[in-house]
């Protein structure tokens, strides 16, 4: 069986180095581009080229990441499986819209002291919902323990099964 194909946006804070883009590149065939994190419009074509190349079954985007993840959803430019860690998508000023009929699942942190967990509610109620699922973990922003438990290998692994049933 082939693996589980990922690309993995990374926050302001990860790298295709971090903990995050290395725990995904262990578990699957993982991509995470590098990208100039101050600037947003070139973080999005950036990952619009990756995913023109790459092909992925499953888009991850942490924080700025997902809002990346979150614009190139609402601009057309992916309609597939995506997971949105921590999206911080409305704190940059997107609209709370996701596209119809497309599965996105978001994680968020109970505990997240950076972005209002009450961002993903909006968001993710916005989706279509048999599509949008919103997990609410007991965690902090960065999603230490959903990372260290192993949690976050068995959401992309769950929603790449999703997605293609």
């Amino acid at each position: 069986m082939a693996r589980i194909r990922v690309q993995f946006i990374h926050g302001l804070e990860g790298s295709p180095q971090g903990a995050k883009a290395r725990l995904l590149d262990q578990h699957f065939d993982a991509l995470t581009p590098a990208m100039d994190t101050s600037d947003f419009e070139a973080c999005v074509a950036v990952q619009a080229d990756a995913l023109a190349r790459f092909r992925p079954d499953v888009l991850v985007g942490s924080s700025f990441g997902a809002a990346v993840a979150v614009a190139l959803l609402q601009r057309g430019l992916w309609h597939g499986a995506t997971l949105l860690l921590a999206q911080a998508a409305l704190r940059r000023g997107a609209p709370a819209e996701l596209p119809p009929r497309v599965p996105i699942w978001l994680v968020h942190g109970l505990r997240d002291q950076l972005i209002d967990i009450e961002e993903s509610r909006r968001l993710a109620a916005s989706g279509s919902p048999e599509w949008v699922v919103l997990h609410q973990v007991d965690d902090d922003h960065a999603l230490h323990e959903t990372v260290a438990s192993g949690r976050l290998v068995e959401l992309v692994s769950a929603l790449a099964e999703r997605a293609s049933s």
